[in-house]
């Protein structure tokens, strides 16, 4: 199931980046309790995520995930989310986005 879902993210990400732009470096590595991927392109932007499984068999079994992406946007500024996703919801944080 993690390996679809690191699958589906990355086709997306073809589908949707513009057509002369070029992957520089994908990697990834599925197990059964965890996986991480990483990727490059060649107009600036990249990502990585790596989740794991915590307290595997007991009734609070959840997936721990955290990454982190980044990219140029239109008016030439770099920016980069870092987030972390768990049992107390998504958590990204930037330079360019609100704190609460």
């Amino acid at each position: 199931m993690k390996f679809l879902i690191v699958f589906v993210a990355l086709f997306a990400l073809a589908l949707a980046a513009p057509a002369d732009v070029q992957i520089n470096r994908q990697e990834s590595d599925v197990g059964p309790e965890s996986y991480n991927y990483a990727f490059e392109t060649s107009d600036g932007t990249s990502g990585n995520q790596e989740g794991h499984l915590k307290n595997i068999g007991s009734e609070n079994e959840a997936i721990s995930v955290q990454g982190s992406f980044k990219y140029v946007g239109d008016d030439g500024v770099t920016y980069q989310v870092n987030y972390v996703a768990d049992e107390n919801g998504f958590q990204p944080s930037g330079a360019h986005l609100p704190v609460a």
